[in-house]
């Protein structure tokens, strides 16, 4: 099958890679005219650790990845006020478990398509369905037929809203702002550690990736803001948001104008379904968890992953195909999604009493036997198929 893909993130080089492998004809499609490779760091584990091993690029992720000793929570004075020791929470995954910066990933997955296509500066502007596929029309002129569309184009999809309507039906905004940007020579260093200053409402964070160069995470609750800035107004509204804050927060203020500032709403996708007949989606087009869940990046490549399978096992039936992705994925994705809203608490509680509770919780996780608590559990929900050898599913 000729099957095609918008996004070049993580989810469509992904899925790119293992239709690749089944024999199929995938073609990448990206609005910006290169590869995203910067980018904040992620914590990598479980299923998504999974795909990228059998995909062969995990030690390539392992030797740009760092292990994470210490989560340490600190006042305004820098004083270290509660701790998690994140070697115990690695140890409950038996070692696989990285934080890796999210470009890292995106280059590996993507270097492994090999001579896939990809064309950068394109994306899908229009979609047509026809009887024996669909059509797609391309931001330079052109139009190309394919069996399938994959909408793997992200939180904002173009696809989604092409073909299931305007985003206000499905965003699900969770009342917080996230801006993430690099400091390359960053005064303060504790290797291994992510360092956090928390006080209501706003969260400043700072955590020194393999190569030494720092990535400052803030996140902040909506109602600090007037409205939502506007993307040459993002750095005037952090500078007024965090005023005053204390810790290191000046000195992290100093680093905005140093290079591009990633800055977004805080948001969940909700959909009854990911399908629309030749069309699909992928990650967080389809069901973005928020990027506080700590998880998405793993959930798009197990998505890729299982869906790319499915697609090769229905042996050109895309309909079968994409019913059998959504039965097997939906309620475990809705409950990860569930999951994750507890996180927008954890980083930006909206009382004293909040951030009280929260370094609490963070201080009983390190005693013995409760880290489990925090590192959830140990095995994944489900056992990756392996689509190379399943037969064609009943119909």
């Amino acid at each position: 099958m000729r099957i095609g893909i918008n996004g070049a993130g993580i989810a469509g080089p992904t899925l790119a890679y293992w239709l690749r492998e089944y024999g199929h004809e995938p073609v990448l499609f990206e609005q910006a005219d290169r590869l995203r490779t910067e980018g904040y760091v992620v914590d990598f584990w479980g299923l998504g650790y999974a795909v990228a091993e059998r995909i062969g690029i995990i030690d390539d992720l392992r030797a740009k990845a760092t292990e994470q000793e210490r989560l340490s929570f600190v006042d305004r004075h820098g004083k270290e006020i509660a701790h998690l020791d994140t070697g115990k929470v690695r140890d409950q995954w038996n070692g696989r478990f990285i934080t890796v910066p999210r470009g890292a990933i995106c280059q590996a997955v993507f270097d492994a398509c090999g001579d896939v296509r990809a064309e950068f500066g394109v994306h899908i502007v229009g979609i047509q369905e026809r009887a024996d596929g669909v059509e797609a029309s391309l931001s330079d002129g052109r139009s190309e037929r394919f069996d399938a569309i994959v909408g793997a184009d992200g939180l904002h999809s173009a696809v989604r809203e092409l073909v299931f309507g305007p985003p206000s039906q499905y965003e699900h905004f969770l009342d917080a702002y996230v801006a993430a940007y690099r400091g390359a020579d960053y005064p303060h260093v504790n290797p291994g550690w992510y360092v956090a200053h928390s006080i209501q409402n706003r969260w400043a964070a700072r955590i020194q990736r393999v190569d030494g160069v720092t990535v400052i995470l803030l996140v902040f609750r909506a109602g600090l803001l007037d409205r939502e800035p506007r993307h040459d107004e993002v750095k005037d509204a952090l500078r007024h948001v965090y005023d005053g804050m204390g810790w290191e927060v000046p000195e992290m203020l100093g680093y905005l104008d140093e290079g591009p500032v990633y800055f977004d709403r805080v948001s969940q996708i909700r959909m009854p379904a990911w399908s629309k007949g030749h069309v699909t989606l992928v990650g967080d087009a389809a069901a973005c968890p928020s990027l506080l869940a700590g998880e998405g990046t793993g959930l798009a490549m197990t998505e890729a992953y299982v869906l790319a399978g499915e697609l090769h096992a229905a042996d050109g039936d895309v309909a079968l195909a994409f019913r059998r992705y959504e039965q097997k994925l939906s309620a475990f994705v809705a409950g990860e999604q569930k999951g994750a809203l507890v996180f927008r608490s954890f980083f930006v509680p909206s009382s004293r009493l909040g951030v009280l509770a929260r370094n609490l919780i963070t201080r009983l996780a390190s005693l013995p036997g409760l880290t489990k608590v925090i590192a959830g559990r140990t095995v994944p929900p489900f056992p990756l198929e392996d689509y190379r050898v399943r037969s064609r599913p009943a119909r």
